[in-house]
């Protein structure tokens, strides 16, 4: 759970509090010093400013713990200088974390190019399933789970991932592939592609989508919108960038724009 104390990161929070709370799940608070830049690269305590910002991060992180959701649920913290999408990886391998909820104010402008990247970075690079929360929901009930993919064989993996994450939601998943002008499919070749994934791997309750769009993107939005989905899911290639079906950077882009909450699976 990185924070940086945020109105979008405790309305994460809520999220993987409830999530651990069901899954008997331990949470780690991951906090990133927003230290100035004459002390980003001194050891955090070493300076007297730079305790100063700690011993205030200090601070909120156990005004956090204190929250009325987090009760009964056993959190840790962890507390460092440096980006977020390393110090999410590093908390991933050195914790050994399964999960990670985090919060985007999905802003548009040039404030996206500082604030939606943090998203965007960790997005690309964890190495597990990352869920993004946009708004105030007490609970993660996903009636609606709209799964976009190419259905291409090297996204079974992360395919298998979204359909255990769905099937323990009890949720109906809406397996989804967007056609689009510049990648045109007729529907018989994308429905043979659906079914082998299907035939593998069954939902416990799924539907099929084909939806014509000019854009992914749009494609998947509209009819997320259409279905009053509770949840988007989609795959990621990571450091080698998005799958070719999703226009170089539609994951990226979607977790950032998407007001429902939206879910990514690495392939």
């Amino acid at each position: 759970m990185p924070t940086d104390f945020s109105p979008e990161s405790e309305y994460a929070l809520k999220i993987g509090a409830y999530l651990a709370r069901k899954n008997k799940a331990e949470l780690y608070l991951l906090h990133l010093l927003e230290l100035p830049i004459h002390l980003a690269s001194a050891p955090v305590g070493e300076l007297p400013e730079a305790f100063f910002f700690t011993k205030l991060a200090q601070q909120k992180i156990e005004e956090l713990k204190e929250k009325p959701f987090l009760k009964g649920i056993k959190v840790h913290e962890i507390m460092e200088a440096g980006s977020i999408h390393i110090g999410v990886l590093n908390a991933i391998k050195d914790k050994g974390i399964d999960f990670v909820v985090m919060g985007s104010s999905g802003v548009a402008g040039l404030e996206e190019i500082f604030i939606g990247s943090n998203t965007e970075k960790v997005v690309r690079t964890a190495t597990v399933p990352v869920l993004i929360v946009k708004n105030d929901i007490k609970e993660l009930k996903v009636e609606n789970f709209v799964y976009a993919c190419d259905f291409s064989s090297d996204t079974f993996e992360a395919y298998k991932k979204a359909i255990t994450f769905g099937d323990q939601l009890n949720s109906t998943i809406h397996l989804l592939f967007v056609n689009t002008p510049n990648n045109f499919n007729t529907s018989r070749a994308i429905t043979d592609k659906i079914a082998s994934f299907t035939k593998k791997l069954t939902p416990k309750n799924y539907t099929v989508n084909i939806y014509n769009e000019l854009t992914i993107e749009d494609g998947i939005l509209n009819f997320a919108k259409e279905i009053n989905a509770d949840l988007i899911g989609m795959s990621t290639h990571g450091r080698r960038g998005i799958a070719h079906f999703f226009n170089g950077s539609i994951t990226e882009e979607l977790s950032n724009h998407a007001l429902r909450p939206v879910i990514t699976f690495r392939i």
